[in-house]
């Protein structure tokens, strides 16, 4: 793991080659070290994974927000560029306001973001409705996640901002984000415990988009990345990353099953 001021990187082990770029956008309240666990997983998979600072969204000028978000992530895809250029495919993974945001910069940009951005693919994970979670600090992670590793990061993390599930979603962005016609394939992770989730609106954007999935994950709250099934939902995210390296076939069918 290498730490820089704007991301933190997560490296692949010597030997494999690199499979893929991967960069994680944390949502409300969240810091760089909330994606430490994922990034080391998605890093074992022989990916090469960049964690940036939270998305910023202003309701007041969404407009403006979104190209700073998109000029940033250019940024931050290109400096993962090896002797040979960045290792594709390139994947986006947003949690909360992080997944609204790469949403809706898919949906202007239809995957050329500012300065050439390259994005083959999204995961949009623990996607907002408009309705903001309010109460104490208990209730915040009641909403979050039961995972008790997990809880123990965010209670552990001076950065973390205790209370941003509060923080309402800018409408103009989140119609944006699930209005969103992008082309490029997206997994989308919904808990099924997240109190903050519209299901109906998440089934509707699947749908609506060319090559989307819906996978909702069994008991899991809105930091879905990071519940207490965690390890179900990264093999989630390499099947996607893999299936994405065979043109969207997943390597692994079933046949014959009993459960």
């Amino acid at each position: 793991m290498t730490e820089h001021a704007a991301y933190t990187d997560h490296h692949a082990p010597e030997g494999p080659a690199l499979r893929g770029t991967v960069v994680v956008v944390p949502g409300r309240g969240e810091t760089r070290a909330t994606y430490h666990r994922l990034g080391r997983r998605l890093a074992a998979d022989a990916y090469r994974v960049r964690v940036v600072d939270a998305a910023r969204l202003d309701a007041d000028d969404p407009a403006g927000r979104l190209t700073a978000f998109g000029a940033r992530i250019a940024e931050a895809v290109g400096g993962t560029a090896g002797p040979d250029g960045v290792v594709g495919p390139v994947v986006l993974v947003g949690a909360d306001t992080g997944a609204v945001a790469v949403a809706a910069l898919l949906a202007t940009a239809s995957g050329e973001g500012p300065a050439g951005l390259r994005a083959d693919a999204a995961v949009l994970a623990g996607l907002p409705a408009r309705t903001a979670a309010s109460g104490t600090w208990d209730d915040e992670l009641a909403v979050r996640t039961s995972c008790p590793a997990h809880r123990g990061t965010l209670r552990a993390d001076a950065a973390f901002r205790r209370g941003a599930l509060g923080e309402p979603v800018p409408g103009a962005l989140l119609a944006l984000a699930h209005e969103s016609g992008a082309g490029v394939p997206v997994l989308i992770l919904a808990g099924e415990a997240d109190p903050l989730a519209d299901r109906d609106a998440l089934a509707r954007m699947a749908k609506s988009l060319p090559r989307a999935r819906l996978s909702v994950v069994r008991g899991a709250h809105h930091d879905v990345l990071n519940d207490l099934q965690h390890r179900s939902v990264a093999a989630e995210i390499v099947t996607f990353l893999e299936a994405l390296r065979n043109g969207l076939l997943p390597p692994v069918t079933v046949e014959s099953s009993a459960w």
